[in-house]
This record gives C-alpha cells, structure tokens and sequence, in this order.
C-alpha cells in the first residue's frame, strides 16, 4: 500500500476557495497558480459541477476564475487582457465582484486614477514641449 502523496500548498488554497464558494461566503473567486496544476484543478471543478475560466498569467502562471456563471459572463467581457493592463475602472469592478473590500478598493480606484492623471499630464507636457 502506497502512501498519499500530500497536496501542495497552492492546491490547498485552492480547495479552500471552493469550500468558501459552496458555502456562499464567495459568489467568485480568482485564484492564480502554477500551470502544472492546471488539470488538477479544472478537472476538481468540473467533478463539483463548478464553472470556470482560465486566463493565461504569464509564463508559468494561469488565473483560474471560478463561481457563478452571471459572474463569469460579465469577467468574459471585463477581463480581454492582462489584469496589470486594466483600466482603473475595470480593476474596481474586478475587485469589487471578487469581494475585495470596498473601501480599499476606492482608495485604490483613486489613486490608479490619480497616477493615470499624472501619466496623461506628462504626457501632454512632452507633447507641447515636442511641438515647441
């Protein structure tokens, strides 16, 4: 008799991102690991009846997005690109619909938005010093 092999941490995490779900404490959740994991943790939610989605996260990484489907019809639409390359507006969202607290997301929102303004500015006065 062979003994189990124990399951790596990142697995660990991620049953209890799935226990959370169907307890209703999360309606979605993102979880990025490694992608050796990938079949383990697709073929889990598939056996659990639970959707998902998979969004390449670099080399060596997968963000696997899981919970109820309205959530992942609106993540389709929202998330067409690497997370590091959202607007402002969508990072809220994202983090918003994820459960993030909504304070710390504002703060946030405000200063993503306050570093878009100063990047627009710098931006503008390179432009008006090239035209000079």
């Amino acid at each position: 008799m062979s003994a189990a092999r124990p399951l790596p941490t990142e697995m660990k995490v991620l049953m209890n991102h799935i226990y959370e779900y169907r307890k209703g404490v999360r309606r979605m959740v993102l979880f990025t690991c490694n992608r050796k994991y990938e079949e383990f943790a697709t073929s889990h939610l598939q056996r659990l009846g639970i959707p998902y989605m998979l969004q390449p996260a670099g080399k060596r990484n997968l963000n696997l997005y899981f919970g109820r489907s309205e959530c992942l019809d609106a993540i389709k639409l929202i998330i067409t690109r690497p997370l590091n390359e959202l607007s402002p507006e969508e990072d809220f969202i994202l983090g918003a619909m994820l459960g993030y607290d909504i304070c710390a997301q504002c703060e946030r929102f405000c200063l993503r938005k306050g570093n878009a303004r100063r990047t627009q500015a710098a931006e503008t006065q390179t432009q008006t010093a090239a035209i000079s």
